[in-house]
């Protein structure tokens, strides 16, 4: 995968991300929990590093900060799966669990089919 290939892809993927954001931010039932409240603020931060790159169309910058940040991610994602039941069981919650942890997956894979530059 070329690495404007690997951008536009992982940017459709955040897309997603956006929306648990959104969910997230607006629930009721995580205002008061601090920790799930870190989730939707770091896919913020994840969103808000890559987004200057992205405007300019420069892949290399792209994916150097879609890399940087990834592990941060891929911890609240999976913080996120292991604990959503504990503010709420709701299919909501289960999904937004699963499509978080699904587009750490994803833009894990295509960071891994990156062309390395010769």
């Amino acid at each position: 995968m070329t690495p404007d290939a690997a951008m536009e892809r992982i940017n459709f993927l955040t897309a997603h991300a956006w929306m648990v954001r959104q969910f997230l931010k607006h629930a009721e039932e995580v205002q008061e929990d601090e920790e799930m409240l870190d989730v939707h603020r770091m896919i913020y931060d994840y969103l808000r590093a890559v987004e200057p790159s992205y405007q300019r169309k420069d892949a290399a910058e792209y994916l150097h900060r879609a890399k940087g940040k990834l592990s941060k991610l891929r911890k609240v994602a999976e913080f996120f799966h292991e604990n959503y039941r504990r503010v709420s069981d709701h299919a909501n919650f289960q999904m937004a669990a699963i499509s978080l942890k699904f587009v750490v997956q994803q833009i894990e894979e295509v960071m891994g089919q990156v062309e390395k530059p010769v």
